[in-house]
């Protein structure tokens, strides 16, 4: 049983830290979740205001992987080919799980559109951290 569990995607702005807070609203069994980025990312202010959609208010703050642990990790979330192919380099494979996940903040158009598309991205990572985490949730 994973005890702590890191999110990674490129910049820690997006999906890592959306991953990060719906593992936290959906199991608080798990003593440590964390997000990181290959690179430090800013603020996404799509991201904050999907999350509170649902009443979760991200108080987060975009950090890079080198700033962190990995030993402190039990698994390791990769969310882009990127993040994976980085993290394969700095630790044993057993460790590091792949969800591929598509980026939102490429989306273009009218504010709505973009705001459907962070929903999505926030409904696929939901689907895949409930069914990962579904034996934790009670």
């Amino acid at each position: 049983m994973a005890q702590s569990v890191l999110f990674l995607c490129n910049l820690n702005t997006v999906r890592s830290p959306m991953a990060a807070a719906l593992l936290r609203q959906h199991n608080s069994a798990i003593a440590c979740v964390e997000s990181a980025g290959i690179e430090e990312g800013e603020q996404n202010p799509f991201v904050e205001a999907v999350m509170l959609e649902l009443g979760v208010s991200l108080d987060h703050v975009p950090k890079a992987l080198d700033t962190l642990r990995l030993e402190d990790f039990d698994v390791i979330i990769a969310l882009t080919p990127h993040a994976a192919a980085t993290i394969r380099q700095h630790c044993p494979s057993a460790m590091i799980e792949f969800w591929d996940t598509g980026d939102p903040s490429e989306t273009m158009g009218a504010r709505e559109a973009i705001l459907e598309s962070y929903r999505a991205c926030r409904a696929a990572l939901t689907e895949r951290i409930a069914a990962r985490f579904e034996a934790l949730a009670e």
